[in-house]
């Protein structure tokens, strides 16, 4: 499987299918595709499995496409404005924040995963549902703002504001501590907590995340008069 990934902060990634070659998406995903090119809504794992994906955030169905008849195109796009990564899930399953996975090859599974320490699950952002995919394969993952990706060493850690980790490798271990003392925690803007990820392994941050663009547009709404 060949692809690109295009566009600034309102991406497109481009997968080009051979025959015999297949491409799988969360529902909802797929911008355009050449006119040889199939796809079909399958409940893939069964009726439990399409059930934990969309506690995910996902799509219960998964959409197939195949390419007939020669070289096929695919384009997908993210649900926000924002950026799409591609990560092998052959080298390291990765975990990847509620609605964060975008499509990939086949033999990557999309599986629900699980905080694992009761204080991230409360303070973290992230809640209590993530996605984990493994495998092997490319997969896409999507989210919004710009990325910033850090290879953290062993014993590394980072410290990320709420949400803002968008997905990291099961070898990073994830969770919450203070934002500072209470002055900081109260007129910081960061909340009590914050996100410590410790390395090794790779993590992916946003700059914004869909809650933070929502509530920055709110005040330019139309407001109702409410005659």
């Amino acid at each position: 499987m060949r692809y690109t990934i295009t566009g600034d902060n309102l991406q497109f990634v481009n997968v080009q299918l051979e025959p015999g070659e297949g491409f799988q998406s969360v529902a909802g995903a797929m911008r355009y595709m050449t006119g040889n090119v199939t796809m079909e809504a399958k409940l893939e794992g069964g009726l439990l499995k399409g059930i934990s994906r969309s506690l995910t955030g996902a799509s219960m169905f998964l959409v197939k496409f195949s390419s007939l008849g020669g070289t096929g195109v695919v384009g997908l796009g993210g649900p926000a404005p924002g950026k799409i990564v591609d990560v092998d899930v052959g080298e390291s399953t990765w975990i990847v924040q509620k609605t964060g996975f975008l499509g990939s090859q086949p033999d990557v599974v999309m599986e629900m995963a699980f905080q694992k320490k009761f204080g991230a699950m409360l303070f973290g952002g992230e809640g209590f549902v993530l996605q984990r995919l493994k495998g092997s394969g490319i997969a896409f993952i999507a989210a919004c703002g710009d990325f910033h990706i850090v290879d953290l060493k062993p014993g590394e850690k980072y410290k990320v504001s709420t949400s803002n980790a968008v997905a990291w490798q099961e070898s990073v271990s994830y969770d919450i501590s203070s934002a500072g003392n209470i002055k900081t925690a109260l007129f910081g803007g960061e909340g009590l907590f914050v996100t410590t990820l410790t390395g090794p392994g790779k993590v992916i941050i946003q700059s914004m995340t869909l809650e933070g663009l929502a509530a920055a547009l709110i005040p330019y709404l139309p407001k109702n008069s409410g005659n």
